[in-house]
Order: structure tokens, then C-alpha cells, then sequence
């Protein structure tokens, strides 16, 4: 799935693998894991990418409901005040969140927090010592993108059930 706002912000999120083999276990929490391949791109040039395991499958539905439910109109717009915020959507490796940040007619914004081996390289951890989530990139979108969007992640996800 692509996110791109206009000034060239982007985020490109893929899921490539389960990380581990199954067990044969109904519900065996490591046989869920998931291999993500993400692209950040800013306005300014500057890009880079991750591959990391680190969303479960049941995590990457609820990503796809979250942006789900922004495009119903569920999921408020709220400031970020830091840290562990009630408002983010966060996952068991903290690598990735979302937030969002702005809403009107036809558009919104959504921050895409990205931390610990989801950081840009040039920094050192927690955003050069902010909090965990403190690093972040919006990107605005029409709702028909977002759309388009989450029906690709939806695609995706749906490559990979729970085992």
C-alpha cells in the first residue's frame, strides 16, 4: 500500500513473509509474525526503508480496520502529546503507529510514527531522545486515496491468515 501527500511525503508498507514456519499450533503467537517491508520518502529527498518483523497477522487487520474506520469517520483527529498516547494506534514491537491528525470533507492527514528499527538513519534512537513514538511523518491524502489504499493493505493482509 502507498500513502503520498502532494509535497512528496510517502510510505510505502508491504508485507513480505511470515517470520517463522508454523507448528502445527492453532493460535501459536510466533508462527503470526510478520515480516513488514516499509519506504519512508520526505519532502526534502531524504528516504530510506526497513524490513523488519514486526507486526502479527492479527496486527495488520487492525491496521486495516483503523484505516477503516478513518475513512467512516470512527477515528477521531487528535493531537499527539507524546510518548505511549492514547490516541495512536501501536503495536507489540513499537517499531510502527499511526495517528490521525486532521479531517474534513474530502481529506486527512495521518501521522505515521516510526521508531527503533523503524527510524530514519540518521537519528539515535527514540528520535534523538524524544519518546518512543515522538518521530513521525504526516501525510495528507484525499479520502479516495486512502481508499484506494487500504483496499491494497487489505490485499496484502488477506495473504496472510492467522495460523
Amino acid at each position: 500500500m502507498r500513502l503520498e501527500s502532494s509535497d512528496g511525503t510517502a510510505f510505502d508498507l508491504s508485507l513480505l513473509r511470515y517470520q517463522f514456519g508454523t507448528s502445527g499450533m492453532r493460535l501459536d503467537w510466533d508462527a503470526n509474525w510478520l515480516v513488514v517491508a516499509a519506504t519512508i520518502a520526505l519532502p526534502d529527498s531524504r528516504s530510506w526503508s526497513f524490513v523488519d518483523p514486526c507486526l502479527a497477522t492479527w496486527e495488520a487487520r487492525e491496521l486495516e480496520g483503523w484505516f477503516r474506520g478513518v475513512l467512516s469517520g470512527i477515528v477521531e483527529p487528535a493531537p499527539f502529546v507524546g510518548g505511549d498516547d492514547e490516541h495512536l494506534l501501536s503495536f507489540t514491537e513499537p517499531n510502527l503507529a499511526v495517528s490521525l491528525a486532521r479531517r474534513d470533507a474530502d481529506s486527512v492527514t495521518i501521522r505515521v510514527h516510526l521508531s527503533l528499527e523503524a527510524e530514519p538513519p540518521w537519528l539515535t534512537g527514540y528520535a534523538d531522545g524524544g519518546d518512543l513514538y515522538s518521530y513521525f511523518v504526516e501525510i495528507s491524502s484525499s479520502l479516495n486515496d486512502l481508499a484506494s489504499a487500504t483496499e491494497a493493505w487489505a490485499l496484502d493482509v488477506a495473504a496472510f491468515p492467522e495460523r
